[in-house]
């Protein structure tokens, strides 16, 4: 009878002024105040040298999607934002609660009749929740806390976001040309061959994993050199705590090769970007090129990510350090119309990373695992679509990936890609979606990367020279 008593008071009394509340921020004039954004792509694909789906993309190891990304499996992403009015009506604040929720199978296995409780099924990730303020009483002003994927340039047919991917958990103020960020990164992955992020904690006498807490001071600023030309500067800092130095027993040093105790750590990252609009060669077209050198623990990218924050390689073990890491990057993007009927966008993407070990091969971590400290690879291709009809077009591609780890062989493959694919809004325009793609790709490896099988695909099928992928995809965001 209590329990009835209450509930009828719920709806009499407090539902309505809950009501009352969420429509003083719900009622934005003429915006919604909650709107929902998606990112997603979802397919199925059949490869003829078994008769079976595959569900492997053809690159080379390592490289992620640079090298082309028509293969890439089911993912879905939906960015559900809440959007609140300022009290004072005349002010022009605008303010937003973000957040991304990301679906996709580990296993590489198919979105269909799959769930989270299945063996390598769904898995479920947040790489946005933050809360931003911007056009502060109508200045160019913005602060936001949260974790936020905070990233812009892209090469979209390689799907690399390069330069400024400083996506993570933090908060950042940003003025007219100006950002600043601060952004928190710690690993929990005791797997990952990224060595600095854990240690042994036995300060209670049990060895525990604990973690090393990286901050991550980003500095941007764009320079509008001409109508046509905006450069933007980079700087980065990187600081990451010591472990306990208290003497460290024994029975654990004799037993793991590992190192328990090293200092605090740090890293620069410096970088120049160029946008060059090219209003000659289409509405759209422009050049970017950007150039990005890090230091010591700043020397992350890997992987197809550019992430600074990920240390590559092994560090020095005599002075419990990364002195001397370095990593250089060097992107280029040119985007054109070649004439009403064809766009075409093509790039270049170069990485050479060391670590601070003594060495180009093999070295040891922190936790006394094997990793390369060195690796070079070069990657380059472009996209034709040709506009058939409105609704028809024809996307062409050509990739070429070389990468050398360590001391290894170098490692090479060319893939050259035709899709078909039928757009049903009707617009002639290479970021319309939703698209409907017919894939077929042929993809050749050198003699190493065949014999090492140095490609998820190859990892797949066995030694072989040539590699094939067929299939149709769905791809669309809001």
């Amino acid at each position: 009878m209590i329990r009835r008593l209450i509930f009828i008071f719920c709806i009499l009394f407090v539902l309505p002024f809950i009501s009352q509340a969420q429509l003083n921020y719900i009622e934005q004039g003429d915006k919604t105040g909650f709107s929902i954004d998606t990112y997603g792509r979802v397919g199925v694909d059949w490869n003829y040298d078994n008769g079976g789906s595959i569900g492997r993309r053809l690159n080379l190891n390592n490289m992620g999607s640079i090298g082309g990304r028509l293969e890439e499996q089911d993912y879905l992403e939906l960015v559900p934002t809440f959007h609140f009015k300022p009290f004072n009506e005349n002010d022009q604040t605008k303010i937003k609660v973000q957040t991304r929720f990301a679906v996709y199978s580990k296993s590489l296995s198919l979105f269909g009749n799959s769930s989270t409780s299945s063996l390598g099924g769904l898995t479920i990730a947040m790489p946005e929740i933050y809360a931003e303020a911007s056009n502060i009483n109508g200045k160019d002003l913005s602060i936001w806390i949260g974790a936020r994927l905070y990233r812009k340039g892209e090469v979209h047919i390689a799907d690399h976001f390069f330069f400024d991917d400083h996506s993570g958990q933090g908060f950042g103020i940003e003025y007219k040309n100006t950002r600043f960020a601060s952004i928190f990164v710690s690993s929990t992955d005791t797997t990952s061959d990224v060595p600095p992020y854990f240690y042994l904690n036995i300060g209670n006498g049990v060895a525990n994993i604990a973690l090393r807490q990286r901050n991550v001071l980003v500095l941007e600023h764009d320079f509008q050199l001409t109508e046509q030309n905006k450069l933007t500067a980079l700087f980065e800092f990187h600081r990451m705590g010591g472990t306990n130095s208290d003497p460290i027993p024994t029975i654990y040093t004799d037993s793991l090769d590992v190192n328990l105790n090293y200092s605090a750590d740090h890293g620069f990252v410096y970088g120049l970007k160029l946008l060059t609009d090219l209003p000659s060669l289409g509405n759209n077209a422009y050049n970017t090129l950007a150039v990005r050198y890090g230091t010591d623990i700043a020397n992350g990218g890997d992987g197809g990510h550019s992430k600074t924050w990920a240390t590559f390689g092994a560090p020095d073990l005599d002075r419990l350090d990364y002195s001397g890491a370095y990593s250089l990057s060097l992107v280029d993007e040119i985007k054109l119309d070649i004439s009403k009927k064809n766009n075409l966008n093509a790039y270049l993407i170069f990485t050479q990373s060391k670590g601070a070990a003594n060495t180009k091969g093999m070295a040891k971590t922190y936790w006394g695992r094997e990793v390369y400290n060195y690796k070079q690879d070069i990657t380059f291709g472009f996209r034709d679509v040709h506009y058939i009809t409105d609704k028809f077009h024809l996307l062409t591609e050509f990739h070429f990936s070389q990468r050398k780890d360590g001391e290894d062989p170098k490692y090479s493959y060319q893939k050259f890609s035709l899709a078909p694919t039928f757009a049903p809004t009707g617009e002639k325009n290479t970021g319309v979606r939703p698209h409907f793609r017919f894939i077929f790709s042929l993809a050749h490896y050198n003699d190493a990367a065949s014999e090492n099988l140095y490609s998820p695909y190859l990892q797949f099928v066995g030694k072989q020279k040539w590699g094939h992928y067929l299939g149709v995809k769905a791809e669309w965001w809001l």
